[in-house]
């Protein structure tokens, strides 16, 4: 599978989750709220360079809130994920492609943002 996604809006604190094969983190509902927001426009955003990048040429992309960094890395259709949280507990992850794109294509059916 190589992710994981979840939100659980009656969770007290930490409504949100991310995670890969072997690790997980919480994260509040601002924080998943700017996560998934975020990396959907990463992913249009770096889907929407193919037509300027030679079929070689790798890309990377990044954006922050107050909350959360997320950097997309690598071809238009085949790419990364990273994220960094920056505030209160710090923690980081990611994702290689195919993981990123399975990902991507869930986050829309998980709430509205």
């Amino acid at each position: 599978m190589g992710w994981r996604l979840g939100y659980d809006p009656d969770a007290s604190v930490f409504k949100g989750l991310v995670g890969g094969d072997r690790w997980a983190v919480e994260l509040t509902d601002a924080e998943f709220s700017d996560f998934c927001r975020l990396a959907l426009q990463l992913a249009d955003t770096v889907r929407s360079l193919s037509t300027e990048l030679m079929a070689e040429e790798r890309i990377a992309c990044e954006q922050e809130t107050a909350h959360i960094w997320l950097e997309v890395e690598g071809f238009p259709k085949q790419f990364d994920l990273r994220f960094i949280l920056l505030q209160g507990r710090r923690a980081e992850g990611g994702w290689a492609a195919t993981a990123t794109a399975e990902m991507i294509q869930a986050i829309p059916a998980l709430k509205v943002f």
